[in-house]
Formats: C-alpha cells, structure tokens, sequence
C-alpha cells in the first residue's frame, strides 16, 4: 500500500480492535516492510494516538488508553451502533448523559454517510424504548438541529405549541439545552417578543437553522436556573378539584392544599402543577375517590380522554 494517508488510517482501524497485533503481521496486512510499519507508528504517535510497543519474539503494538481521545475511526456497523444508541440517550433524556449524548449525536450525523443515516432512521423506526411514563420523547433531529444551531449561533425557526394549545411560529436565537432529566428545554432569546424565552422541545416541531448568525447577547442568569424560574412560573398552572371525601382521607400531597367544601362531607382541593395534564389526572385518579375537575378545561379534557382510556380497555362484563 503506497499511500501513506490511507495506510495510516487503515493501519489506526486494526490497532483500535483491543489486541495487540505483531509488527510481522501488520506489515504483511499493509503489504510493506516492517521498517514502514515503524515509520507508520512514529507519526501516529506524533498525530496523539497512544500507540505501546513491546519487545521480544511475541511483542507488538497496541492502542492503549491516552490523557485525551484521539479521534476514533469506525466501520459502518459500529457507526450505526453508536448513532442510535445516542438517540436512544437523547431522545428520552436520559439523566446524566442527555447533554452529551446531543453533542456527540450532532458531530456523529453531520458526518455519516447517507446510506448508514437511512439505516439509523429505519433501526430507529423500528424498536420500541420504554421510558418512566412521565417524560417527553423527543425526536432526536429536533435535538440535533437545535444543538448545531446553538454551537454555530445561528438564528432558528420553528413551530411551538403552547399548553393551551395556540399555535405559532418563532424566530429565536438559541443560547442553551437543558435537561430535566425528563424533558427538553430550549433557553432562547425570542426575536419576535424582544425578551427570553423558555421553550420545552417536545412542543416545538419543523426546526431549522436560517443560516442568519447572530451575536450572543449577555445572558440574563445561568441557563439551568432560567428554566428552573420559568417551570415554576410560566410552565406552572393552577388547578381546582372538588373530591366527594373529606380532606383527611386524601393523600397527603393533596391534603396540605384541601378546605372543607359546601357539599356534605366532601373537600376542595387548589394547587399548581409542574407536570403535564395527563399525569395530574392519572395522579388524581390514582387516589381511587371521586373527583370534579373544576378549572383548568385542558385538565378537565385530560381526565375525560384517561377515563375513556380505561373504560375501553375494560372488557364487557356479562
């Protein structure tokens, strides 16, 4: 093999598989000498990549682990791998590693070829993850898209649906992603409204970079603690139920916010929620008492959908 660039990066394919591979045999696999291959090692070196060499009748080379990672080549299968195990991270914001595993998703996809990006959509497509039932899943392109839009500082679009329900289109400047550990925020500055927002992923939908860069404004406080302030404030709802029980015998994260109601023996309960309507409603309903869901009517539409949920999975009795 004459080409110095392809040899080097096929020689750094064979010393990345966890083996420690004779000089012999690597030469014979590179068709040259082993004088070569020891040139070929020197530049590896040279380019950061931690090459050991032991002596003796049955020494080698080997890639052992390094201060910092050399940039890594991978076969196709190992790329899809990688990719969807990514998404998987991503895509349901797993605690820990969900910020990373943006990162490492955006580079990833920015240079896999078309054909194994067709297949990561169709594995993907294809498997089914199980979640904790209270997040968000989040299609990882809208991730990715918002990540490259936030590291290139470039303006973004998008269509954002809000609690209620009202539709709109948004011109904004992304600044972070943050994760709760169960769903996606965007901290962005909202050119239309002149103000910044806190906008939750699994709302926004056709996201794209305009291409428009921007430069960054001072932010106005650290990003995880400016949506920790607009989950309490503007992604908070106050909510009013009547249960046909008395305080006493309701749970006690329902019993610090209940007073006795009109109606003989009953409560009226009034708190804010954080968490989406469908999961207040199956909290409520898990306390097995009666309730009337006063306000809010997207509350009261979640609770309606869960009950038809569960009266139709009921079989017919008879």
């Amino acid at each position: 093999m004459t080409d110095t660039p392809a040899r080097l990066l096929t020689l750094l394919s064979l010393l990345q598989t966890p083996r420690e591979w004779p000089g012999s045999e690597l030469a014979e696999r590179l068709r040259v000498s082993p004088r070569t291959i020891r040139r070929d090692i020197e530049r590896l070196r040279e380019l950061g990549y931690p090459v050991e060499a032991t002596l003796g009748a049955d020494g080698g080379y080997r890639l052992v682990a390094g201060a910092a990672m050399p940039p890594l080549l991978l076969d196709d299968e190992e790329a899809v791998a990688i990719a969807v195990g990514l998404r998987a991270g991503a895509g349901h914001a797993i605690e820990g590693v969900e910020e990373a595993s943006v990162r490492a998703l955006a580079k990833l996809e920015q240079v896999l070829p078309g054909r194994l990006r067709h297949r990561v959509g169709a594995l993907q497509s294809a498997t089914i993850a199980v979640t904790r039932g209270d997040g968000a899943t989040i299609d990882p392109r809208t991730l990715t898209t918002m990540a490259a839009a936030v590291a290139g500082r470039e303006r973004l679009r998008f269509a954002y649906r809000a609690r209620d329900g009202m539709a709109s289109r948004r011109l904004v400047e992304p600044y972070r992603l943050v994760s709760t550990g169960s769903r996606w925020y965007l901290m962005a500055y909202d050119l239309d409204r002149g103000d910044w927002r806190t906008f939750r992923v699994d709302r926004v939908a056709e996201p794209f970079a305009t291409g428009a860069r921007f430069t960054p404004r001072e932010l106005p406080m650290e990003a995880a603690e400016f949506v920790r302030r607009g989950m309490r404030g503007g992604e908070t709802y106050a909510v009013d139920v009547s249960f046909e029980a008395p305080a006493d015998v309701l749970p006690v994260w329902l019993q610090q916010h209940a007073e006795p109601s009109g109606s003989e023996g009953g409560c009226r309960v009034r708190f804010r929620s954080s968490e989406s309507p469908e999961w207040t409603a199956a909290r409520l309903a898990l306390t097995a008492i009666p309730f009337t869901v006063h306000t809010p009517d997207f509350l009261a539409s979640a609770a309606r959908a869960l009950a038809a949920r569960l009266t139709s999975a009921a079989p017919p009795q008879g």
